[in-house]
C-alpha cells in the first residue's frame, strides 16, 4: 500500500489514508462469496462494448435504510464528509455478469433483477451467490460514484417484492414514450437525477424496440443533459436576470457563479487552486473550459465532461425558479480538500448550494467581474484576470454591448 507523509503534505483529506481506512474497514467486514443483502442501485460498466458488465450493487446485509449507500442528495444535505462516503460506498459489492446491451430486451433473469433494482423506490432484498470472494477495490471516477469490492456473480435472486411506484410502472409499461419524455415526466413528479439515470442505464425507458443497456458513466451525464435541455427550452422566452452572484461550496469545490443580463449562454472553468493537476495547462495557465451559446451545444463538450452538465441542470433549475435567463459564466476552484475524486453528483450539489446562498448584485459587469476576481485571489491565490480575458461569454457580451451604441 501507499506511504503516506500525512504531515508533510498537509492535506485535511489525504486520499492515502481516506483509501486506507476504507480498506481496513473491509478486511473488518470479512467479504464473503455467498450473503443476503440489500441492494440500491445497479451498475453498468462500459469496457468491452457492447457486451458489458453489468452489477448488483449491495452491502453484505439486509436493511430498509441500504439506500443510503446510493443517496448523494441527502449526503450533500447531511453534511457528509468524504471519508464518510468512501466508507459507505466501499462496502458495496458490485456482483456482475456479462450482457450484451440488448439483452434488457431479452427474458433474462439477471437482467430482470437488475432492472427491479434499478426501478425500485426502496432497496430489493436479495441473495447473492459469487464464484469466489470479492477482493477490495476503490473504483474513483470523476462521473460516477465510487464502487467498491467486485466478484463474478454465480446466482441472484430476490426475496422481497420490490417496491416500484405506479408512476415508474406507467413510463415502462409505456412502450411509445421516448426516453427524453419518460424522464422529463418523472422528473417533474419529484424523482431525482440519480434515480432517473438508474432506470435509464438499465434499459427500462424508451421504445420498446430501442431499449438497451446505458453503461452507469454515461446515463449519468445523459441524464443532466436531457433535463437541463428540456428547462432551456422553457426559459429561453423569459426576461433576463439583473448581475447577480453567488459563490458557494460542496466537498472543496468552490462555485463562482455570475448572471449577466443577457439572453441565455453558459460558460465554465474549472480551476486547480494547487496549481497540482496540469493536464489543461494553456499558456501558464491551468484550467479547463467549455461554452455554450443561446443555441446550446450541438457536440458533447471536450474538457469539462459530466462537470459541464451537472451544474448547468442545477443553474437552469434555479432560473426556472426565477423565471429569467441570463448569460451564466461560473468558476470551479477545486481545492485539496477534494482529495479523490467522487462522482459528478458534486459539482451538482455544489452548484447548488451555491445558489441557495444569498445573491450578490452589482450594477454593472465590471463590478461583478472584479468581486470574482477579488474572490478568487484572497481565498484560493489564483489570479483568474487572463482567464476571464480568454471567455467566449464575455467576449460576445462586450461585441453586443458596442452592437448597441451603433442602435
Amino acid at each position: 500500500m501507499e506511504k503516506c507523509d500525512h504531515n508533510k503534505n498537509k492535506l485535511p483529506n489525504c486520499p492515502i489514508c481516506i483509501k486506507r481506512e476504507a480498506v481496513f474497514n473491509m478486511k473488518k467486514a470479512k467479504l464473503k462469496d455467498y450473503f443476503f443483502g440489500s441492494s440500491p442501485a445497479p451498475f453498468v460498466g462500459r469496457y468491452n462494448y457492447p457486451n458489458i458488465n453489468v452489477g448488483i450493487l449491495s452491502p453484505q446485509k439486509q436493511d430498509e435504510e441500504n439506500w443510503i449507500y446510493d443517496s448523494p442528495k441527502y449526503w450533500a444535505k447531511e453534511k457528509f464528509s468524504i471519508q464518510n462516503i468512501v466508507d459507505l460506498r466501499s462496502q458495496l459489492v458490485n456482483a456482475r455478469f456479462v450482457s450484451n446491451v440488448n439483452g434488457v430486451r431479452k427474458r433474462e433473469k439477471l437482467i430482470g433483477l437488475s432492472k427491479e433494482v434499478g426501478m425500485a423506490s426502496k432497496p430489493v432484498d436479495v441473495e447473492i451467490s459469487l464464484k469466489k470472494e470479492p477482493k477490495f477495490a476503490a473504483n474513483f471516477d470523476n462521473i460516477m460514484t465510487m464502487t467498491g469490492p467486485k466478484a463474478l456473480l454465480q446466482k441472484a435472486v430476490a426475496t422481497s417484492n420490490p417496491k416500484i411506484h405506479k408512476k415508474v410502472d406507467k413510463v415502462v409499461d409505456g412502450v411509445d414514450w421516448k426516453a427524453t419524455d419518460a424522464l422529463k415526466y418523472l422528473y417533474k413528479n419529484n424523482f431525482d437525477e440519480n434515480f432517473l439515470s438508474r432506470m435509464l442505464s438499465v434499459g427500462t425507458v424508451g421504445l420498446k424496440h430501442k431499449r438497451k443497456l446505458v453503461p452507469t458513466r454515461w446515463s449519468i451525464t445523459a441524464v443532466d443533459d436531457m433535463l437541463g435541455k428540456n428547462i432551456l427550452e422553457e426559459i429561453r422566452d423569459y426576461k433576463t436576470k439583473d448581475y447577480e452572484a453567488y459563490f458557494g461550496e460542496h466537498l472543496g469545490n468552490y462555485y463562482i457563479i455570475m448572471f449577466f443580463p443577457h439572453i441565455w449562454s453558459y460558460e465554465l472553468f474549472e480551476i486547480h487552486s494547487s496549481g497540482k493537476v496540469n493536464e489543461w495547462s494553456k499558456n501558464g495557465l491551468i484550467y479547463a473550459t467549455d461554452y455554450e451559446n443561446h443555441e446550446g451545444r450541438k457536440t458533447y463538450v471536450e474538457e469539462t465532461a459530466g462537470g459541464y452538465y451537472a451544474p448547468r441542470l442545477a443553474i437552469l433549475e434555479k432560473l426556472k425558479k426565477d423565471k429569467r435567463q441570463a448569460s451564466v459564466l461560473v468558476l470551479r476552484i477545486i481545492t485539496d480538500d477534494y482529495s479523490v475524486p467522487l462522482g459528478v453528483w458534486v459539482t451538482r450539489e455544489a452548484a447548488r448550494n451555491t445558489l441557495n446562498n444569498k445573491a450578490i448584485g452589482f450594477s454593472s459587469r465590471e463590478l461583478m467581474l472584479k468581486y470574482a476576481m477579488i474572490i478568487a485571489k484572497k481565498k484560493f491565490g489564483v489570479n483568474i484576470s487572463e482567464i476571464l480575458k480568454k471567455s467566449k461569454l464575455l467576449d460576445n457580451i462586450r461585441k453586443q454591448s458596442s452592437l448597441k451604441d451603433f442602435q
